[in-house]
């Protein structure tokens, strides 16, 4: 079974290192080309069950302008179900583009 795309995405936005929740937040619209756009509280529900499941960390936290900052980072087990996942999609795909090309466009 695959990951949800919003799961997807974080643990995608968190491949290149330690994020804060507007970083997750600003990198998952970036990557979906603005299809997606969370919420703060589906972002952290998001990132809480990512945590239960080992895929995620925190980093490290700090106050920056009164404001209380968490940073997350892929788990080396996050890393796995990433790649594992993105090899799937890509099987997906090379199906997908097959099946395409075996049936004939419609004419207009």
């Amino acid at each position: 079974m695959g990951l949800r795309e919003q799961s997807y995405l974080i643990l995608l936005a968190l491949s290149e290192g330690p994020l804060h929740g507007y970083g997750v937040t600003k990198t998952v619209r970036e990557l979906s080309e603005d299809r997606v756009r969370l919420g703060a509280g589906t972002l952290y529900g998001a990132l809480d069950r990512l945590a239960t499941d080992g895929l995620v960390t925190v980093a490290g936290e700090e106050v920056v302008e009164g404001r209380h900052r968490r940073y997350y980072d892929l788990t080396e087990h996050g890393r796995e179900v990433l790649t594992e996942e993105t090899a799937r999609l890509s099987r997906l795909t090379a199906t997908a583009r097959r099946r395409l090309a075996l049936r004939p466009a419609p004419e207009p």
